[in-house]
């Protein structure tokens, strides 16, 4: 089997509410190969955003190991874990986050200039993005001129744009209507599919959950298989 592109190991996180610490993750043990899209389930509050936030090297656990694509990122510096974002992760949240003053095609654009990529390279592969989004007649929107749906839909396509090991997606498709969503998660399945990317998708809603190809559960601040 193909090494993994993440692996967590014992993963605690503790919070301070006033005096009293409350322990959102009490060792959570998750690894995840190249091509599997897994699930993540469980109760509001439970620390599903706080579990991608240390998955995706946005905030530092407490205790235990993070490894990313055979990495220990425990204790890397900031300028390390900024290159190991920019390189191997893509992140997809509950709200689009798109920038207001640019296009859907500079939105896309953007993350790979800035990991280096030139401007025409750059504007070419958003462009094909965006076409195998369906929204190739909507390049030069900007996101007040875009349903919500395609606002999601240019969010995946700019997490997907520098080709990251790793899809990390906290309830990708919660802000949409049922119809939508289901539209919004076909095209996030198929992209992540076709490009053989490991993800860790948080969600609320079960049908979404049994299409992925397993499904862990977080409770109690422990990952349980499903």
């Amino acid at each position: 089997m193909s090494n993994p592109v993440l692996a967590l190991s014992a993963v605690r996180r503790t919070f301070l509410q006033g005096r009293d610490a409350l322990e959102v993750l009490k060792g959570c043990d998750l690894v995840i190969h190249p091509g599997e899209i897994v699930a993540l389930v469980g109760p509001s509050g439970a620390g599903k955003s706080t579990l991608l936030q240390i998955a995706g090297l946005l905030e530092k656990p407490d205790g235990g190991v993070v490894c990313i694509v055979g990495e220990d990122c425990t204790a890397l510096g900031d300028d390390r874990l900024t290159a190991m974002r920019r390189d191997h992760l893509g992140f997809v949240y509950q709200y689009h986050h798109l920038l207001a003053e640019f296009s859907a095609l500079e939105n896309i654009a953007i993350p790979q200039i800035i990991a280096g990529r030139g401007k025409a390279e750059a504007r070419g592969r958003a462009a094909k993005m965006l076409d195998a989004l369906g929204l190739a007649a909507r390049a030069d929107h900007r996101p007040a001129r875009l349903s919500g749906g395609e606002q999601q839909r240019v969010a995946i396509g700019r997490a997907l744009a520098n080709g990251p090991s790793l899809l990390l997606a906290d309830e990708p498709t919660g802000n949409l209507d049922p119809d939508t969503a289901g539209t919004v998660f076909d095209m996030l399945l198929t992209l992540a599919r076709d490009a053989g990317l490991a993800a860790l998708i948080a969600t609320h809603n079960p049908d979404l959950a049994a299409r992925m190809d397993r499904t862990v559960r977080l409770e109690d601040g422990h990952l349980v298989a499903v």
